[in-house]
């Protein structure tokens, strides 16, 4: 963390990116999650007939630019198709979101960061997300704001692409099928899928990265 703390220019960079997904929460985010609860999500995916989960997917991706309250949308998935389908749903919008962000940033945003953070404070960033930002990435996937701001700074960061596969992937699955469970159950109370979701995906990780050693 030290590296990422240690440039004023990326630690800048950071607050652009974080101000980019605040403000959108900020003007459109009690009104995205008034619009879409997981019964207003689910009514939502229910006009696309057998494309419903495709359409949840898709919320799910439009978090990069939108508010979208990505776990009330996973609920809906479970509600809809049961804790394993909805499960599955979920956590491959999940994921692909996180992709989605991670290349676009790698590709299209690198001439940007270079202008803000400049090559050595892109150098330091780089260091932080190849030894120790895939916890980041790993952990981060269900919280609200944070993932994919984390995901464009892996990618503007240049964080191995295998490396942040397997972390989005251990954040993303049991995020997924927790929050799949809470809607399939009709639970209100997701404090237990939270706890799942920071958790688990933290030793999946841990085990993730030992077989990346091996």
């Amino acid at each position: 963390m030290k590296a990422l703390l240690g440039s004023r220019s990326l630690v800048v960079t950071a607050l652009l990116l974080l101000a980019g997904t605040i403000i959108p929460f900020m003007i459109w985010g009690e009104a995205l999650e008034a619009a879409f609860s997981v019964q207003g999500a689910r009514a939502w995916m229910a006009d696309f007939g057998q494309g419903a989960g495709v359409a949840g997917m898709g919320l799910l991706v439009a978090d990069i630019l939108l508010p979208i309250p990505s776990t009330l949308v996973i609920s809906a998935l479970g509600l809809t198709y049961g804790p394993l389908i909805g499960g599955l749903y979920g956590a491959a919008g999940s994921a692909l979101a996180g992709l989605i962000a991670y290349g676009l940033s790698r590709w299209l945003g690198r001439p940007l960061a270079l202008r803000l953070a400049g090559e050595a404070g892109l150098r330091e960033g780089e260091t932080f997300f190849a030894a120790g930002g895939a916890w980041l990435v790993a952990c981060s996937r269900c919280l609200p704001i944070l993932p994919e701001a984390v995901a464009c700074l892996a990618g503007l960061n240049r964080m191995p692409f295998r490396t942040f596969l397997l972390a989005v992937l251990c954040g993303s699955l049991p995020m997924g099928f927790a929050f799949a469970a809470i809607g399939a159950l009709g639970q209100d109370d997701p404090a237990w899928a939270l706890l799942l979701s920071v958790v688990v995906p933290a030793l999946l990780w841990l085990g993730a990265r030992r077989w990346m050693r091996r």
